[in-house]
């Protein structure tokens, strides 16, 4: 009994099978496919807000730093932590009392109020290639906003630098422009993405079809998933050989040959 329940598992899924039922449904997959993408195209076009963003760069000098009473005459280049500066110049910046700053000075020029909260969410920043350069980027919905912001940025954070670690100074390499090119959403992605996605859903809900159907497609399935004998076959009565013919051919001869009684009214 075991032995026949695994043939019968064996047969159900049957790659072969499965395959060609996807090749067979494949212009059902490619009709999903396309859906799908025109979906996420629809929904990154219309539906997303556009973001901007705008970026300042800025040179970190420590010709003389002094932390803690403990002072020191080295250069940025020089020091192994370089990194660990840079993440104390983002944790500055990002405090509540140098955001407010941004907040007073950027009142009134912005297209709408922005409060110190919002602006720890649009703001990211980071050293360039591990050097001395601090790059600050800020994204908005309005690109003249995020401009506005982030050279805000690049007028404060150097007296909050200097106010909190003596002897440091920061130099504005490069101020942020009105960048009219959106940043996000990426339409080509969240297009690509519901291409796959529709083609893979559509490739799933087939092979799923395909490993319950039921429907006898010769002697073989007959005798793995019943496990009874062919007593006798219906002929190919209109000699064509496809199984789609023999199928009516056989119905039409097993209601021709119904009780008069059992036939429809």
């Amino acid at each position: 009994m075991e032995n026949k329940k695994s043939k019968a598992f064996e047969y159900e899924i049957d790659l072969v099978h499965i395959l060609k039922t996807l090749w067979r449904k494949v212009w059902l997959i490619v009709i999903c496919a396309i859906l799908a993408a025109s979906i996420g195209f629809s929904y990154a076009a219309f539906f997303i807000t556009p973001q901007y963003s705008s970026s300042a760069m800025m040179y970190v000098n420590n010709k003389s730093i002094s932390l803690g009473g403990v002072t020191g005459s080295v250069s940025v280049a020089e020091i192994t932590a370089a990194q660990n500066l840079v993440k104390t110049y983002i944790t500055i910046l990002k405090t509540r009392t140098t955001l407010e700053q941004v907040v007073e000075k950027i009142d009134g020029k912005t297209s709408r109020p922005y409060s110190w909260g919002q602006l720890m969410g649009m703001i990211s920043a980071g050293s360039v290639n591990d050097t001395e350069i601090f790059k600050v980027t800020v994204t908005s919905a309005d690109p003249n906003d995020a401009a506005i912001i982030v050279n805000t940025i690049a007028d404060i954070l150097p007296e909050r630098v200097a106010e909190i670690i003596q002897g440091s100074s920061m130099k504005i390499v490069d101020s942020g422009m009105v960048n009219t090119s959106r940043v996000s959403p990426s339409v080509r992605n969240y297009t690509l993405m519901g291409f796959f996605i529709g083609l893979v859903l559509a490739c799933i809900a087939i092979a799923v079809y395909a490993l319950f159907d039921d429907t006898i497609r010769g002697d073989e399935y007959v005798i793995q998933r019943y496990d009874y004998p062919i007593l006798a076959r219906i002929p190919d009565l209109d000699g064509t050989g496809s199984s789609k013919h023999r199928y009516y051919g056989y119905k039409s001869y097993k209601y021709a040959n119904k009780p008069t009684d059992e036939k429809d009214i």
